[in-house]
């Protein structure tokens, strides 16, 4: 049932992207359809995303006064459930209006991953019938094999196998964990100068804490990851993320890394 409601539509649009390319002749058709169709899954769920980002950014703002009214009612749940529920109304945030759009992309860019994973590993003798009988129309069907490299390097293969002919591709990884790194930390709020009324409290709050080690152990888990999948779906991640990076941008400027670009307007504020 997962096939015929995901996998089934994307690969379908897949080759529409690649039929599309290869009719102008743009050499290595498939590794740009994989970047045009992640970008065109990104396009789609931009709604969804901004809506997430923009809540994930307005908590981030609040968490000084959270964590100042976890300290003045932490012997009162319930009056500290009723100050947080007020703190949320004053300020015009509804914590669960980034549950619904994160729910609703996760199974489409699970469908994403599991197209491209299947189809980078596909033998060549086999690429044109297990291709062929999930498209919907004759009019889509692969006539020829496609060419399963891009720029000469094999989708198929792990950077860890392609290492020894090219020792360069071991940059695609680095690169991978780098542009995680980049997103994760805009997804910090902006540091701003500390309103004295808002003491800032994070002993013992441990959504703050996971969030600051995930920062540097997600983007190291996913570039060491990255090594061990298929060049392919490399080039899935990385335009997955940059596109992140641009909508991230345009939601809330540079957040977190500001300081570190900027650190002359970090230390005047």
């Amino acid at each position: 049932m997962f096939d015929a409601l995901l996998i089934q539509p994307i690969l379908n649009i897949l080759v529409i992207i690649y039929h599309a390319v290869s009719f102008v002749h743009i050499p290595y058709a498939l590794g740009f359809s994989i970047i045009l169709l992640t970008v065109l899954i990104r396009i789609v769920l931009y709604p969804l995303t901004s809506s997430q980002l923009k809540v994930s950014t307005k908590m981030q703002k609040l968490s000084p006064y959270l964590s100042r009214l976890k300290e003045q009612h932490k012997k009162d749940p319930k009056k500290l459930q009723e100050e947080t529920m007020k703190l949320y109304k004053e300020h015009g945030v509804n914590p669960a209006a980034g549950c619904l759009p994160a729910l609703v992309q996760i199974p489409i860019i699970w469908g994403l991953y599991t197209v491209l994973l299947k189809i980078v590993n596909l033998k060549e003798s086999t690429i044109l019938s297990e291709v062929n009988k999930l498209l919907y129309k004759e009019s889509f069907y692969l006539q020829k094999v496609w060419d399963p490299s891009f720029f000469g390097l094999s989708l198929a293969a792990t950077p860890t196998a392609l290492a020894s002919t090219f020792p360069l591709i071991v940059l695609v990884p680095v690169i991978t964990g780098l542009l995680q790194f980049v997103q994760s930390k805009m997804m910090f709020a902006k540091q701003e100068k500390q309103n004295p009324q808002v003491k800032k409290d994070n002993k013992g709050d441990f959504a703050s804490a996971l969030q600051m080690q995930s920062l540097y152990f997600f983007p190291v888990m996913i570039g060491f990851f990255s090594f061990q999948l298929p060049f392919g779906l490399s080039l899935y991640w990385n335009a997955f993320t940059i596109f992140g990076i641009l909508q991230q941008y345009q939601i809330s400027g540079w957040g977190g890394l500001e300081g570190w670009i900027f650190p002359s307007k970090k230390a005047a504020s």
